[in-house]
């Protein structure tokens, strides 16, 4: 096998990233980036008519992933050197639930001239949040039935998942969900191209579109949801369904032609960005908590036994392998936060000080805030600027900071920012702990790795020893994983992860006394939590209805205003 190779995908949130990838060792021989044309799509819809977004949509252009896609396996193919016939199977991920209305033949619908205007006819991206108040229906009325699957999600429904925004689109704009043949999420989608083949990945069905034990919610569930939409997964969503690491299918003639590579090779069943990751670093085995730390937040790890723990985004057996369990929750925002903050709240001075010491904002605020004392700052912040993934599960909450007053810095808000990620992802462990599964480690992935100090953060504040991988791509490697398996050159999952896996062990160990002082920052911010989360005030979400209202307002109003 030292001379075969598999090519690992990875369609993330801004980017699409291809790697070459030795089967025998996991060494990445070549690798690329390319970014997508027009990014996301969240105020405006900058590739139809640049008419104004609603609250809480991120959408994207299906065309610019195969573009970045295409552009990124001819430069890694050529940054590695190798010989295409060498290079035998595929392996993606992609961001999830990032779903997309096709026609029969997988068209996406806004690339139709009569739809190009449409938003609901572009990819909903995970973080669209456009259909909460579809997802509060479909939860009331799944809690008023005591419908059977709902323990599975933590007894919650998020706006990220696949049925609120399908649903959205049925109650928002009626045509394209008829003329839709599927909602598709991106990872069967761009699969589906490469083998002309449509196989949905059970892992990402599980998760993402409520298929659990062999079936999906039923059709008088959602009938009782909205009247007409009982048959939605009937008609919108048929299709074969198989599990991880098998073979989806062969690529084709053309799409063999189009990035480069030979007809035939393997090409593996999709799967969830945040999920390959656990093969990439070899963190399969239960009890070893995967932690994708980017844009946003994804936390996964396995358990032997099914366990009901509440707030969970989903709860699916063979998640990420077979013979387990796999848990998930997350954070809507981690290092999203952190841009916003410096795209629209550090002063001049402060960007002049970084550029002498050549530095970025980011490093720069790090480095200020990093000689801090333990609650110097005199801050506590939520970190909810993009809502609440887990454990509320509510996408109407948003951020705060509290503490503030006229000596406050841009370092200490900075910083409370960071603890606050960082209690977040302390308040999912806690209660996938208190609810009986094991987390004895942690392995960090992701952009944010490069920050050494809010990794030791993280650690502090978690009380948990954290692990790194060097992989240059991480996801893309964790794709080519589980292509390796599926194009049959390893038996199993552990068995590839195993070989093909990297990991750093115990490169963050918590410090006891940071960790002792986190612990009363800590209670602050479960008191903040409990206070706008769980019902007690409920400004929040009366603050976001005021805008919602404000901005249909003005949209109207431009509209009306607009010259024919």
């Amino acid at each position: 096998m030292s001379d075969k190779y598999i090519l690992g995908v990875d369609f993330g949130t801004l980017s699409v990233r291809s790697t070459i990838v030795r089967i025998s060792d996991g060494f990445e021989k070549g690798t690329a980036s390319v970014r997508y044309e027009h990014g996301v799509m969240d105020t405006h819809l900058t590739a139809g008519n640049n008419e104004v977004l609603p609250p809480d949509f991120a959408l994207q252009v299906p065309r610019d992933y195969l573009e970045s896609f295409q552009r990124s396996v001819h430069e890694a193919v050529e940054n590695s050197g190798v010989a295409v016939h060498h290079i035998i199977g595929i392996g993606i991920d992609f961001t999830s639930a990032t779903i997309l209305p096709t026609d029969e033949k997988g068209t996406p619908l806004c690339e139709f001239p009569e739809f190009s205007n449409r938003p609901h006819a572009y990819v909903k991206l995970w973080k669209h949040h456009g259909g909460n108040d579809q997802a509060e229906r479909l939860l009331q009325v799944a809690k008023e039935r005591n419908e059977w699957w709902l323990p599975r999600y933590g007894g919650l429904l998020s706006s990220e998942l696949a049925l609120p925004k399908v649903l959205e689109t049925f109650e928002k704009d009626r045509e394209i969900y008829d003329r839709a043949a599927y909602f598709v999420n991106a990872l069967d989608w761009v699969n589906w191209l490469l083998t002309g083949k449509l196989v949905y990945a059970s892992a990402d069905s599980g998760f993402k579109r409520h298929y659990q034990d062999g079936k999906y919610p039923s059709p008088e569930y959602l009938e009782a949801v909205s009247p007409g939409f009982g048959s939605m997964y009937e008609e919108k969503m048929a299709g074969t369904i198989q599990p991880l690491a098998s073979k989806a299918g062969e690529l084709t003639e053309k799409m063999a032609q189009w990035l480069g590579l030979e007809p035939g090779i393997s090409v593996s069943v999709g799967n969830i960005d945040a999920h390959v990751t656990a093969a990439a670093i070899q963190a399969v085995e239960p009890g070893i908590m995967t932690a994708i730390i980017g844009t946003s937040a994804c936390y996964i790890i396995s358990a032997p036994e099914f366990k009901e723990v509440p707030g969970m985004l989903g709860i699916t057996y063979g998640g990420v392998a077979e013979g387990s369990w796999c848990f998930e929750a997350g954070q809507s925002g981690f290092g999203d936060i952190f841009a916003w903050y410096i795209a629209n709240c550090v002063p001049a001075e402060y960007k002049e000080a970084a550029k002498r010491e050549d530095l970025n904002l980011h490093d720069y605020l790090t480095k200020k805030a990093s000689v801090q004392e333990v609650g110097e700052h005199g801050l506590i912040a939520l970190d909810w600027h993009n809502g609440n993934r887990s454990i509320l599960s509510n996408h109407n909450l948003s951020g705060l900071i509290i503490g503030q007053t006229l000596t406050t810095r841009p370092e200490d808000i900075y910083r409370a920012l960071m603890e606050s990620c960082a209690f977040g992802a302390r308040k999912i462990i806690e209660t996938m702990k208190e609810h009986g599964i094991e987390i004895k480690e942690i392995v960090a992935a992701g952009g944010l790795l490069k920050n050494k100090w809010l990794m030791q953060l993280l650690s502090d504040v978690t009380g948990i020893p954290l692990s790194i991988s060097e992989a240059v791509m991480v996801g893309a490697l964790g794709s080519a994983v589980y292509g390796a398996v599926a194009a049959g050159c390893y038996n199993t999952l552990e068995e590839a992860s195993a070989a093909m896996g990297n990991k750093v062990s115990n490169v963050y160990k918590p410090n006891e006394d940071r960790s002792k002082k986190y612990d009363k920052l800590y209670q602050e911010y479960l008191i903040l939590h409990d206070y706008f989360g769980t019902g007690t005030n409920q400004v929040m979400s009366r603050l976001k209805k005021i805008k919602e209202e404000a901005t249909k307002s003005k949209i109207k109003k431009e509209a009306v205003n607009t010259p024919l």
